[in-house]
């Protein structure tokens, strides 16, 4: 038997496994030797038959890596002399560790201005900002998710408005004006992947960078993210037990613009009483100013029915109304709105159109069915009811007398509550404590901006999420918090 030729040349240092694609780990090894020189331009290859026999693989897998490398033009073919490398180029850099260009000013206020990694898996007490996922009519969603999907429409598969599936812009005006007298018209809603989103599209339309921008402070930490982003300068303002001090607001020089949570601060659950909310729609008229107005909770109020909006009240087109479906259903959900002045309505579109092009239609769709067949008016009671018992139920268990912490405050409104403490020190060793032992508490200092000047003590206290889990586990988890905190 005549001995095999000696191959054009040396590739037995390739091992490939058999557990994974032969060829395209073949394609890969060739690939990786011509590009660092091993085998260099016009280089003959192997015969096919003669490599696999070489490796111990089909001719056909050799074929095909083969066929790789053609297509990408790291080989090329001489008819009636093999396979060659192709003419690369021979100036090959001394590998470095990866250098991109140095970041631009959006890139660096990025750096500095995002959201911290989400919480993940199942509710536990006491999350924050999340509602009763469990009371959640799955069957008939999914019900009506299966009706719209078995024959849409295709007028409506196409690319769709960006500012929302009119249907449901129609169903969210008429359910703002019944239940909220929020007096709105269809072509003002826009629709958007949550309420973050439609804070995102104030901060790209309304601030230039170095713009002066009115937050809360404490308060909620991703809105200010949003317009810092922008370029804003974020200016704190104090707020007490009426909300926002709009004394302290006056005094922000160059500001044209105030970002505020009035039915339930987020995160003290203060309201805005009624002479504030007048005072500010006079601070925004006589700035020629914005108010964005996050409603994220508004639907949950405990004693008499919920607060007609600060929007509610604006005669002047300066209140930019934002809405969430996710503080009612779940916020996988990703479904909110903007209540636009009408001036402002078709250029929030426009700009949300150039990040999305529009939202997925079968949500929309889905969910504009479920408040027209009343199953979400029928949802919010239900939820309402429910987030009262769980808030009763914190309200009954919680310790009298907690070394360091003041007393439990009313509570008559939204999905979570603030505990003042006495000491950042404290604050911190209660968290600590409480997480050790497996309870979610958030510390109301992390609301606070850096360069807030209120003393560090006076940041100090727990906030405590106590809708998303039912009363059995509330009562559970104060248990536990006595045995961590060895009351």
């Amino acid at each position: 038997m005549p001995a095999t030729p000696p191959l054009p040349v040396d590739l037995s240092g390739i091992r490939l496994d058999p557990g994974q694609g032969l060829s395209r780990q073949l394609y890969q090894a060739l690939r990786e030797r011509i590009l660092d020189g091993r085998l260099g331009s016009r280089t003959r290859l192997p015969a096919t038959r003669d490599l696999a026999a070489l490796l111990g693989i089909s001719r056909n897998t050799v074929t095909r890596a083969f066929d790789q490398l053609y297509a990408e033009g790291y080989v090329e073919g001489r008819v009636g002399d093999g396979t060659y490398v192709a003419e690369l180029s021979t100036a090959r850099p001394v590998p470095q560790p990866p250098v991109g260009p140095a970041p631009g000013p959006a890139l660096q206020r990025l750096q500095e201005h995002h959201l911290p990694p989400p919480v993940t898996g199942a509710p536990r007490a006491f999350r924050i900002g999340v509602p009763a996922f469990d009371l959640f009519p799955f069957e008939t969603w999914a019900r009506l998710q299966a009706r719209f999907w078995r024959k849409p429409s295709p007028a409506r598969l196409g690319y769709g408005d960006p500012a929302g599936d009119w249907n449901l812009r129609e169903l969210v005006a008429a359910y703002l004006r019944s239940s909220r007298g929020l007096s709105c018209e269809p072509a003002q809603v826009v629709i958007t992947c949550g309420a973050q989103q439609a804070i995102s599209l104030c901060a790209q339309l309304l601030v230039q960078p170095g713009d002066r921008v009115a937050i809360e402070n404490p308060g909620y930490r991703a809105a200010g993210h949003a317009f810092a982003v922008a370029g804003a300068e974020l200016c704190g303002v104090p707020v007490d037990n009426d909300g926002l001090d709009c004394a302290a607001l006056a005094q922000v020089e160059d500001c044209r613009l105030v970002y505020v949570t009035p039915s339930h601060q987020y995160p003290t659950g203060v309201t805005l009483s009624l002479a504030r909310r007048l005072e500010l729609l006079e601070w925004a008229e006589r700035r020629d100013g914005w108010i964005v107005e996050d409603d994220y909770d508004g639907e949950y109020r405990y004693s008499g029915t919920p607060l007609a909006p600060l929007a509610a009240l604006d005669r002047q087109g300066r209140v930019i109304y934002v809405g969430t479906f996710c503080k009612i259903t779940f916020p996988a959900l990703r479904l909110g709105y903007l209540v636009l002045p009408p001036a402002l309505a078709e250029s929030f579109a426009r700009r949300r159109a150039l990040d999305m092009r529009h939202s997925e239609i079968g949500t929309q769709a889905v969910m504009a069915e479920f408040i027209a067949a009343g199953h979400f008016q029928r949802h919010v009671r239900r939820m309402r009811l429910a987030a009262r018992a769980r808030r009763d139920a914190l309200l009954r268990d919680w310790p009298d007398s907690i070394p360091g912490c003041a007393p439990m405050p009313p509570v008559d409104a939204g999905l979570h509550l603030c505990v003042r403490v006495n000491s950042l020190a404290r604050e911190r060793e209660l968290v600590s404590a409480a997480r050790a032992a497996g309870v979610e508490l958030n510390g109301l200092s992390e609301y606070w901006l850096e360069n807030s000047v209120e003393p560090v003590d006076n940041r100090a206290g727990l906030v405590l999420g106590f809708a998303a889990v039912p009363e059995a586990q509330i009562a559970e988890a104060i248990r536990t918090l006595r045995k961590a905190w060895h009351l």
